[in-house]
């Protein structure tokens, strides 16, 4: 009875031993692989002594014996806590930033410092600190760049001992005081409102200056104006005043002979039989006949007088320039008067500022062709007219 147990004994206990032997296989194996994942790096050191660093993937350590400290070699990220500093002007600020570090020498890391994370935080707030304080408080609200590299810098040779680079520096935010913050607000508020006060008086001005040009304008438009409608008046007195001292001396002649016609019909109809012809009867009668047939006939060896103008006369005056002088009144009157005004109201208003010439230019373009008429016309008109008169008085003084 007591030797079945017995048996049953014997038989298991190899079948344990085997699952123990197997299950201690399978931790050994287990503490003897170590994987490591593709942006990692990690320390061994077996019993307390360091041996190497594993490279990603598979790695036979020592079982049982071993530790491994991984050490990431991506990009980091270290968020800086909003620290206060003093600037140099003595006001208060507070800024918070961030560090992008990168471990470059994952033994060093290890090696040269507890934690290479925590280090390069606390290094980097007190780097902050520092800088802040050896700037006024203008620079630290707008050289922020400046700031940036400054913190880059200060960290560079400190975090090279451990292995770590330090790849950019960000402040995020810079803020003064509450108090510190309502002054700027106001000293901001008063700058624009000078600003504004500075640009209303420009445009005050600049309007100015342009009504005034205009109005200037205006008046020369106005006057040039006026100017060439003197002239056109000038031009016509002068051409009506030849084209009446054409028509007096062809009617003169004809007046002289109408008038002799008449006396002799009255001492016709008298009752007389004597009658007494004066001298000129004779030379009444041949104007008369030369007025009827048109023909210039010689008497007593004297050429009778022409009914028209001679030609140094009708030069002097201009008769034979009548119809260029005409048409030259015609192109000037063609000058549209509505189209200047509107163009003087134009610049008046500055609409049209951006096409006024020199008032000097504008004059000297405007008169370069109308001088010359002037002078034409101021020509013709007192000549014409004295001729016309002159001639007149001879006309009239040759029956007598």
């Amino acid at each position: 009875m007591t030797l079945v147990p017995l048996q049953a004994g014997l038989t298991l206990a190899p079948a344990i031993v085997v699952l123990l032997v197997l299950a201690v296989a399978i931790i050994t194996v287990y503490s003897a692989v170590e994987i490591v994942n593709a942006y990692e790096k990690r320390a061994l050191t077996v019993l307390g002594d360091y041996r190497k660093l594993l490279e990603p993937g598979i790695n036979f350590v020592p079982p049982f014996v071993n530790n491994t400290y991984p050490f990431d070699m991506r990009t980091q990220t270290l968020d800086v806590p909003r620290q206060e500093a003093i600037t140099r002007d003595n006001s208060p600020v507070t800024a918070d930033a961030v560090v992008y570090i990168k471990v470059m020498d994952a033994k060093k890391a290890f090696l040269e410092v507890d934690d290479y994370k925590r280090a390069v935080s606390n290094l980097a707030q007190t780097t902050l600190r520092a800088v802040l304080g050896d700037m006024d408080l203008d620079d630290t609200l707008s050289k922020r760049s400046e700031i940036n590299g400054r913190i880059r810098k200060e960290l560079d040779e400190p975090t090279d001992e451990w292995g770590v680079r330090v790849e950019s520096v960000e402040v995020r935010e810079v803020n003064p005081s509450a108090d510190v913050q309502q002054a700027m607000e106001q000293q901001t508020s008063a700058e624009r409102r000078r600003r504004a006060m500075i640009l209303e008086a420009q445009g005050e001005r600049r309007s100015a200056v342009e009504s005034a040009e205009g109005e200037k304008q205006s008046n020369i438009i106005r006057a040039q104006g006026e100017k060439q409608s003197q002239i056109l008046e000038a031009q016509g007195d002068a051409v009506s005043t030849v084209l009446r001292a054409k028509s007096a001396e062809s009617m003169g002649e004809r007046a002289v002979i109408d008038k002799g016609m008449e006396t002799l019909e009255s001492i016709g109809q008298g009752e007389s039989t004597t009658f007494v012809l004066p001298q000129e009867l004779s030379s009444m009668l041949g104007r008369y006949g030369k007025h009827l047939t048109g023909s210039d006939v010689r008497e007593d060896g004297q050429d009778l007088d022409s009914l028209d103008f001679d030609e140094e006369t009708r030069e002097l005056i201009g008769l034979d320039d009548i119809d260029e002088i005409i048409g030259n009144i015609d192109e000037d009157a063609e000058l549209d008067i509505e189209a200047m005004e509107q163009e003087a109201e134009a610049i008046k208003t500055g609409e049209a500022t951006g096409d006024i010439q020199d008032p000097d230019q504008v004059i000297a373009e405007m008169d370069e062709p109308s001088g010359t008429t002037s002078d034409t016309g101021g020509t013709e008109r007192p000549e014409g007219t004295e001729t016309g008169s002159t001639e007149e008085s001879e006309v009239e003084s040759e029956p007598n």
